[in-house]
């Protein structure tokens, strides 16, 4: 049985299969069964791989990258133990589901860079990337029974 109220928030995958490796065996050891990919996986093979190696669900928004992906929402959102969560890609669509004061947090990606700010009432969070292109290799851990967002480090997994 995986923890209901913990998930995982990844951005910008760019393909890079080692480090997502990594992160889903991390994942599916801690029994976490729900990422939310903030776009940029890349390629349809990817997610493919993902999806294989996961033992949960993967929802993914479209990011600038994901040209051959095909049907995938520019935005999405969940509820979970009774916070509203939106996600999606671009910082300016963030910003505005933000500004919405909908939504107790906003998860997106596009800079690569990890990020917190509060927008009102509403946490926007950038876990920065996976990829690990300009920054170190990040990714979030959500967990809403206690509302605590965790930033972790790929290479201290």
């Amino acid at each position: 049985m995986g923890n209901k109220t913990k998930i995982a928030i990844i951005a910008d995958t760019h393909d890079n299969l080692a480090n997502i490796k990594k992160i889903v065996e991390w994942l599916n050891k801690e029994k976490i069964n729900l990422i939310l990919h903030c776009g940029d996986v890349s390629s349809q093979n990817t997610l493919d791989e993902m999806n294989k190696l996961f033992r949960g669900e993967i929802k993914v928004v479209y990011g600038n990258a994901d040209v051959d992906l095909i049907n995938i929402p520019e935005k999405d959102e969940i509820e979970l133990s009774g916070k509203k969560i939106a996600f999606t890609h671009f910082p300016e669509m963030a910003n505005n589901l933000a500004a919405t004061q909908k939504y107790d947090l906003v998860f997106y990606g596009h800079t690569h860079q990890s990020w917190l700010e509060k927008v009102g009432e509403c946490r926007l969070i950038n876990p920065g990337e996976v990829a690990g292109q300009f920054y170190k290799p990040t990714f979030a851990i959500y967990d809403a029974a206690n509302d605590k967002l965790e930033l972790k480090i790929l290479e201290k997994l």
